[in-house]
């Protein structure tokens, strides 16, 4: 194995790595500090799209800001910041807010099979073997991992559960939507521009400087500045700088780092409860993300 190709590998799996453990931070946020998800999401969007946009403006300059002119990227940008980023971020971080953030990340990556839903209804693509047994994986994992092997009680409240799966159509639309954004634009732009329009669109529902009245001590906003630094700016910049170096299937595969600290973290951490059961079901979504990449891989 080359350095390049190392250097890349160690790029993905560090930026999943800290999106889930983000995840984990957040959950502590919301549930001891009980810091409201929509300010959270607010300033997370607003201070990483700006951080973004001045890493754009040594790159490209004016055009930065020239791109507004063009009609068709107001209008793609509307329907991404507000519909894929702002929809991603606010499901997710409400799906943590009402229950936990192991739960909440596996049911996200259920987004290939919505994706998959997507090109059988829309695409007319025929269904195979594969395809049968993804299906089977994410429902029986889902089954899994909401009941821990009891049915009379979920593992997480219905309102979870709900966020969690619409956090995985979100997902599903924000992939769907972006490649071909990102063909027109760079990552870093599309994504910065993203962020600023998803945070001004929160902003209206939650502004951010409508303060929550926490305890602010020290580390409640070292773990803001967590969730905003190295768990948003830092995990996307390594992830897309990865791309240099490694195919994007392969980081997709990579990524599947994240729902594992997800759950080592809150379990280890802040002591989530998750049995062997709730185990085999999360092997099973995991398993299941990686079959799918394989095949858009055509591996």
């Amino acid at each position: 194995m080359n350095m390049q190709r190392s250097k890349g590998i160690i790029m993905a799996s560090g930026g999943a790595l800290l999106w889930g453990v983000s995840g984990t931070v957040a959950q502590q946020l919301f549930q001891q500090a009980m810091l409201p998800a929509a300010w959270l999401v607010t300033i997370r969007l607003l201070i990483s799209g700006g951080l973004f946009l001045l890493l754009c403006l040594r790159q490209e300059g004016s055009f930065v800001w020239l791109v507004w002119l063009e009609p068709r990227f107001t209008l793609q940008m509307l329907l991404f910041g507000l519909f894929g980023m702002l929809g991603v971020q606010f499901t997710y971080f409400a799906s943590i807010e009402n229950g936990n953030a192991a739960i909440a990340t596996l049911l996200q990556y259920l987004a290939p099979m919505f994706i998959l839903l997507y090109t059988i209804i829309w695409k007319r693509t025929r269904l195979t073997p594969l395809d049968f047994i993804g299906a089977i994986l994410a429902l029986a994992g889902t089954y899994l991992l909401l009941t821990g092997g009891n049915t009379a009680q979920l593992t997480v409240p219905l309102e979870g559960f709900f966020w969690g799966i619409l956090s995985g159509v979100t997902l599903a639309f924000y992939t769907l939507y972006s490649a071909p954004l990102l063909k027109q634009y760079s990552t870093p732009l599309l994504m910065g521009w993203g962020m600023l329009v998803g945070g001004a669109g929160m902003n209206l529902i939650h502004p951010f400087w409508s303060v929550p009245p926490v305890d602010w001590s020290p580390s409640i906003i070292c773990s803001i500045l967590f969730v905003i630094v190295l768990g948003t700016l830092v995990p996307f910049y390594l992830y897309i700088a990865s791309l240099r170096h490694i195919a994007p299937h392969e980081a997709s595969l990579l990524s599947c780092t994240e729902p594992i600290s997800a759950i080592l973290f809150s379990v280890i951490w802040l002591s989530v409860p998750f049995n062997a059961v709730q185990a085999i079901g999360a092997g099973m979504i995991v398993l299941m993300t990686i079959l799918i990449s394989r095949k858009a891989a055509g591996k």
